[in-house]
């Protein structure tokens, strides 16, 4: 007998429980809606996921200059890559990787016939 009425509180505090934490939530989805935080956090997120590396950055990363041969820039990024990889950072590595990516993608308009003058 002991038992059931155990079982019985226990089962009635756990929705009493559920249904107190359900409000909560609903309650914090509105004040977030009504002050303009879930918004804001949205937009922050799409804004970091696209941030795009730029040529001038590549540049500061691989320590080169708008002169540099695309063969320099190539071997300035097999040893900072190779260097990175033994004793360095994954970070730093996928940044030096970034920006030879980058560079790239400006060499190649760079050749194409109507791309870039430099």
């Amino acid at each position: 007998m002991a038992a059931k009425i155990l079982a019985n509180l226990i089962v009635m505090g756990s929705g009493i429980l559920v249904r107190g934490l359900v409000q909560a939530y609903r309650q914090a989805l509105q004040n977030a809606s009504k002050s303009g935080v879930a918004q804001e956090t949205l937009q922050n997120a799409v804004h970091r996921g696209s941030k795009v590396m730029t040529e001038q950055e590549a540049r500061q990363i691989l320590g080169v200059s708008e002169q540099t041969s695309w063969e320099e820039i190539a071997q300035k990024y097999d040893n900072l890559f190779e260097r990175n990889a033994k004793n360095g950072s994954f970070y730093l590595q996928s940044k030096v990787h970034r920006a030879k990516e980058c560079l790239e993608t400006f060499y190649q308009a760079k050749d194409e016939p109507g791309g870039p003058v430099g």
